[in-house]
């Protein structure tokens, strides 16, 4: 299992320090060069060569199989690229076009984190396709997917829906078939732009008609700081590897967590009867079986990515307002969001399948509630249920919430993984303290 944070970061001190002294010394200043942000997904569906409308859809992807001539053979065949040549900004005008708001727009006038994860997602496959362009082919033979999203680091709890907002980001890292974006988000406040958002998204290579894997340009650092970026890379991926290989679903829970498991299991036992089977709650707490909330998608075309399956924004989308949901109400009023783990794209999902969510308490400490959301698919001719994606959200309430206790063996495993995933947060006490009384 790989994983994915999303942490809020210090105002004055971002985790990517040196990556954001590098956007800002080539941001553009040329209009020309900034997509509105409903361009975005227009601009893949021309490099790639596919229509909106569904049946001409459906002709264009089998065209695309001429593109294979394109591909290169190694990664050697293909030129260096430099970390600017991938630079994008997209431009979201809230506050110059009100006309926008309402699709980005929550009930207690904040902007949705949801339609945000979306247009991330949409940009950083268009940073990669700037990095791979082909001069001489009017068309892209990769098919460039999101594998995962990495972290993402929030410099602020809620966004304005009434003042612009705009994206930037580059290719920061490349192995042979896969690459690392960095993207930032700034949102307009007494005339300049500042910095509310940075993430890391990771993105693979396929050929043509998406069924195997295709060779990246590789990406050369300029500079130190662009060394620095490129290094982190190297890091963020050896972690990623180390944390799935101590994967409850790969090795038992150690020492100290099967201890905690054990007293938790103890001090559910009734006295009066001294029976392992007579179990009751302690006070102030809930069972974890009590806390679930599920949901079902019907995918539709409408939903469909530049390859015809389902866009992997939209199934962030719907995992995080369920995640949003239990929490809001497990703990009894309006959470924040605070961390966002293993967001992996384990399977893709075709369009005309039935989405099934399931969303459940795993963990609770103070005001913190974290939520663990199970998605899988089943088509209509194949009733078999296949897992695509595993989300664990970290939620803040503005009260105190009970403690949440498992019944079974499996759900201690969901337990453990939920306090594994809760400490991997690293969010300042001081942050923490703000987070409750920001406006």
């Amino acid at each position: 299992m790989q994983r994915a944070v999303l942490r809020l970061c210090s105002p004055d001190r971002g985790l990517l320090t040196p990556g954001r002294r590098f956007l800002q010394g080539f941001r553009s200043s040329g209009k020309e060069s900034v997509f509105h942000v409903h361009e975005v997904r227009d601009k893949l569906r021309e490099i790639v060569g596919v229509s909106t409308d569904w049946r001409e859809h459906m002709k264009a992807m089998d065209e695309r199989k001429l593109l294979h001539t394109f591909l290169a053979g190694s990664q050697k065949e293909l030129p260096p690229r430099r970390m600017k040549d991938s630079y994008i900004e997209v431009l979201l005008p809230l506050g110059s076009q009100p006309e926008l708001r309402e699709k980005y727009l929550t009930v207690q006038n904040t902007v949705r984190f949801g339609r945000i994860l979306e247009d991330l997602d949409s940009l950083g496959v268009l940073i990669c396709y700037k990095h791979n362009k082909i001069q001489s082919a009017k068309m892209s033979p990769l098919s460039i997917v999101t594998a995962l999203v990495d972290k993402i680091d929030m410099c602020k709890k809620s966004l304005s829906p009434e003042q612009d907002i705009k994206f930037s980001g580059h290719v920061s890292w490349t192995g042979k078939t896969s690459m690392e974006v960095k993207m930032q988000m700034f949102q307009l406040l007494d005339g300049e732009f500042s910095r509310v958002l940075e993430a890391t998204f990771v993105m693979v290579a396929r050929d043509s008609e998406n069924k195997g894997p295709a060779f990246v340009n590789p990406v050369i650092p300029e500079n130190l700081e662009e060394e620095e970026l490129f290094k982190q890379g190297e890091l963020n991926r050896g972690r990623r590897i180390a944390f799935s290989s101590t994967s409850l679903l790969k090795v038992a829970p150690n020492a100290e967590e099967r201890t905690a498991i054990h007293n938790m299991f103890l001090s559910t036992l009734d006295s009066k009867t001294m029976s392992f089977r007579s179990r009751i709650l302690p006070p102030n707490a809930v069972w974890m079986e009590d806390s679930k909330l599920k949901g079902l998608e019907i995918c539709h075309p409408q939903e469909r990515n530049i390859f015809n399956r389902i866009f992997g924004g939209f199934l962030m989308r719907k995992a995080y307002e369920l995640g949003w949901a239990t929490a809001c109400n497990f703990g009894g009023s309006r959470p924040f969001v605070v961390a966002v783990d293993d967001i992996m794209f384990q399977k893709p999902v075709e369009v005309g399948s039935l989405l099934f969510l399931s969303s459940q308490v795993c963990f609770t400490q103070r005001n913190y509630i974290q939520v663990r959301v199970h998605s899988e698919v089943a088509t209509l001719e194949n009733k078999r249920h296949t897992t695509t994606n595993v989300f664990h959200f970290t939620f803040m309430s503005e009260e105190q919430v009970p403690l949440v206790f498992p019944k079974t063996y499996g759900e201690s495993m969901l337990y453990l993984d939920g306090q594994r995933h809760f400490n991997s947060m690293s969010v300042p006490v001081t942050l923490r303290k703000a987070y409750l009384v920001e406006p």
